[in-house]
């Protein structure tokens, strides 16, 4: 295959990836867009309490009954991830015996636009 052959396929897709792009953009910025092409989509969801670093000695240390330390202060929002990109804010619930977030702070349409990028 030739050096221009191999470009321009790369050309082609590059550009076929920036068309998906503005579509994907098209349908989250229309209201009333047709999102049910999307509705079957699987995404990762996470939810964050909080995070730390620790050693592995640290780590190999721990048994029944060990506490970690974590850096988000107690009462502090649960951060809410979608595909790794930081989404919402919420607090933690129990429902039926099982734990659930509520959500109480949602980035605005450009934040999450830009995380997706």
């Amino acid at each position: 295959m030739s050096e221009e052959k191999t470009i321009e396929d790369l050309e082609k897709v590059a550009e076929a990836a920036a068309n998906v792009q503005n579509v994907a953009l098209n349908l989250t910025q229309t209201k009333g867009g047709n999102l049910n092409l999307l509705l079957d989509v699987n995404l990762t969801v996470t939810v964050e309490l909080s995070r730390t670093k620790l050693s592995i000695q640290d780590i190999l240390q721990f048994g029944q009954g060990s506490v970690i330390e974590l850096e988000k202060p107690a009462g502090e929002p649960l951060d809410i991830y979608v595909n790794g990109k930081l989404i919402a804010r919420g607090e933690a619930v129990v429902v039926n015996e099982k734990f659930g977030v509520r959500i109480t702070d949602i980035a605005s349409p450009e934040a999450r636009l830009e995380a997706a990028k």
